[in-house]
């Protein structure tokens, strides 16, 4: 696990499309909602250009979510929850998605509202078993 600027990378030893097809069934089998799914290198190719795969997963859970935001509203610039599945140069291929503890210290949350979300990184780690 590698963590900047409140990222965290994790190397996939699958394909990006099934990295986020992974998670999604980790996420949904935990009652977590999918919000949407973006494939950013669909997207890309629609206007004619070229994008390595990429694709961006959107979840959460509004019973967790809210109480975060009505403690600090301005979270829900990054709630939903977001997870991003892309392929690097080297045709690796990684699953980005922000520090619990980077939001925490961004939006000077209290560690209980933090667990809120902090759970959804072993639902991550499970999806790249």
């Amino acid at each position: 696990m590698n963590a900047s600027n409140g990222i965290i990378n994790q190397p996939s030893p699958y394909s990006v499309p099934t990295t986020i097809d992974r998670l999604e069934a980790v996420l949904q089998a935990k009652g977590i909602t999918i919000f949407a799914r973006i494939d950013q290198q669909a997207e890309a190719e629609k206007v004619g250009l070229r994008l390595s795969p990429t694709q961006l997963l959107l979840f959460g859970n509004p019973k967790a979510g809210t109480p975060l935001m009505v403690a600090e509203p301005t979270i829900a610039l990054d709630l939903p929850l977001k997870a991003l599945a892309w392929e690097a140069a080297d045709n690796k291929v990684w699953l980005s998605y922000n520090d619990p503890n980077y939001l925490k210290q961004r939006f000077s949350l209290c560690d209980e509202l933090i667990k809120n979300i902090a759970v959804t990184t072993p639902l991550i780690n499970q999806a790249l078993l």
